[in-house]
Parts: C-alpha cells; structure tokens; sequence
C-alpha cells in the first residue's frame, strides 16, 4: 500500500487499486504521487506488459479530494492531478480499467486513456465540472466526443448527466459488462491478454489506433489554462465551500 493506492504485479501486468474506502476512494496528491510512480516504473520495466486501475468495495473513486485538490492548486507548482494526467497522455503501454460503482470527474475522464474499459451494470459515470464552476480536464473535451460522440459528450460534459454501465457500454464508453464479482478477474483476463501480444507490434498499434498525441498534449494544457482560472472564481469556490459542508454534492 501506498498513499492509500494497492500497487502489485499479476504476472506481466502492474495493478494499481485506489483504496481509500472511508472518501469513496476520492483521489489525493499523496494517491496521484504513488501512481505517478508505479506508472513511470512500469513504463521502464520490460517484464511489465501491461497496466490496470480499479477501485475498491464498489466505488472507482469520487474523482479528486476537494480540500486536498485545493491545498494542491495553491501551491504554485504543477499540481499532482495534472502530473497525473499529463503522465496518461505520453505513456505507452496498455492500460485497462475495471470500474465498479460511481466513477466521478476524473474517474471517468481516465477512462479515456485506457485501451480496455471494463464495468458492472451499477457503475455511474459523472463529469460534474460545469456544476462545479469548472471546465472538463484531462482532454476530455477532445476525448469524449470522439469516443462517444458529440450528442452524448455534450450530455455528460455540459449537462453533467450521469451515465451508468449500460448506457456507457451502448455509446462506447465501456467495452465490456460484467458482474460485479466477476470484474476484476475479467479485467485482469484482458490485462494479461494484452501483456502477452508481441510487445512492438501491440505498442504500435495502440500508437496507430491514439489520437494524435500533440494534440491531446495541447488540450490538456489548454482545458488545464481555464480550469485553473475558473477554479480561482467566486462561484467555484463558492461550490465548493458548498460541497466541503455537505450541502452541494452534484446531482
């Protein structure tokens, strides 16, 4: 266990488990730090063929730690969620997703750097930014609509609707459905699958098959531009003021 991420090696294939089940596995610098780290590892390790992220006792994870999200803004230097995103767009090896419960902001916009989404029938996908004041992140802006398409992405996006497993398997978000009891052996089964292909043609592909890497580069770094901007507006932090006391959890 790290910063309250499981990281541990199933053959060729590193799993990284958010496990903070007490804030619905709600994401910390501490957690981006760990996985920052593990990913980076992997990335140099040829025994490593491939990766897979899930959360714990039901829930991907709530998306960031609010409070923790804004000790880290203020900082002045990078913070960790856009290391963490950053990281996502120049990485290369598969990685897969095995997603139970609520997969909230980030929880679904990580989605759309995986090659492989699996997901239960009861996981709901949520990209609450506009409720909170804020704009969409981790390229999402360019991601989504190309996987799900313009309709569905101005639905979770500008509307902040909530999608759950079979729905997002119907547009394109989520590969696979699979029983709650049976995702994380399924998921690691197309990890495993994945990690035993001839590495460079398999990495090639996935090159093939990526948007073009720059330009997903430049719009996170774009969205990252406004987000930080609108995150220093009266109204975000009023949202989350509102949040942080429990009275303005989106919808």
């Amino acid at each position: 266990m790290s910063g309250r991420v499981e990281i541990r090696r199933e053959g060729a294939v590193l799993v990284l488990a958010m496990d903070r089940p007490g804030k619905r596995n709600a994401l910390t610098g501490a957690m981006y730090g760990a996985m920052i780290e593990a990913m980076e590892a992997a990335e140099k390790d040829a025994a490593v063929g491939a990766l897979l992220v899930e959360g714990r006792d039901g829930v991907f994870t709530a998306g960031n730690d609010i409070a923790d999200f804004l000790a880290g803004m203020a900082e002045g230097s990078e913070p960790p969620p856009l290391a963490f995103i950053r990281l996502l767009a120049r990485r290369e090896k598969p990685m897969v997703a095995a997603v139970d419960g609520p997969a909230v902001g980030i929880g679904t916009t990580l989605c759309l750097h995986c090659d492989f989404v699996h997901a239960t029938a009861r996981a709901t996908f949520r990209t609450p930014f506009v409720d909170l004041a804020l704009v969409p992140e981790a390229g999402s802006s360019l991601l989504l609509p190309l996987r799900v398409g313009q309709a569905a992405a101005n639905s979770m996006l500008m509307l902040g609707e909530s999608v759950d497993g079979l729905r997002a398997r119907a547009i394109g978000l989520v590969d696979r459905i699979d029983e709650p009891d049976a995702l994380a052996t399924a998921a690691l089964v197309t990890a495993n699958a994945l990690a035993a292909k001839p590495r460079a043609a398999l990495l090639a592909t996935r090159r093939l098959l990526r948007p073009d890497p720059a330009a997903v580069r430049a719009r996170i770094d774009e969205e990252f531009a406004l987000f930080a901007a609108a995150a220093k507006s009266p109204e975000a932090r009023a949202r989350f003021a509102a949040f942080l006391a429990g009275q303005g959890r989106p919808k």
